[in-house]
């Protein structure tokens, strides 16, 4: 299809072509044509090859950005996660064990009381 386009471009047919590789042939003789295609060859492989690593160099770089954004973002939902900025509601566990510190504050001074009040009987 490439070829076609390319020959309706130059409005090129069969007979033009032939015409054209017979000058080739005969300026560049039949040992030269080899080397000059095998030339012409190894340049457009060479070229092929470079286009691909600035292809990959670019796919790399935009697979490295989007893997940054990823990181950047999944920190930011850790830190959320494990260190929130609000305040979490108390539990029922914590409730339990505020009620407990107050009973055994009020079981302290009970006893307190208690000893008191015999050291104050024995000294009567």
């Amino acid at each position: 299809m490439y070829s076609g386009t390319l020959l309706e471009f130059l409005n090129m047919g069969g007979s033009e072509i032939m015409l054209i590789l017979v000058v080739v042939l005969l300026l560049f003789g039949g040992k030269k044509l080899p080397e000059l295609a095998r030339g012409l060859g190894k340049g457009i492989r060479d070229f092929k090859d470079a286009s691909e690593g600035v292809k990959r160099e670019i796919h790399r770089n935009i697979n490295a950005i989007d893997l940054d954004n990823e990181m950047k973002a999944e920190e930011e939902n850790h830190a959320e996660r494990h260190h929130p900025t609000e305040e979490l509601p108390v539990t029922a566990n914590e409730e339990l064990v505020a009620e407990n510190q107050v009973v055994a504050e009020e079981t302290n001074v009970a006893e307190e009381i208690k000893v008191e009040n015999k050291s104050n009987e024995i000294h009567s």
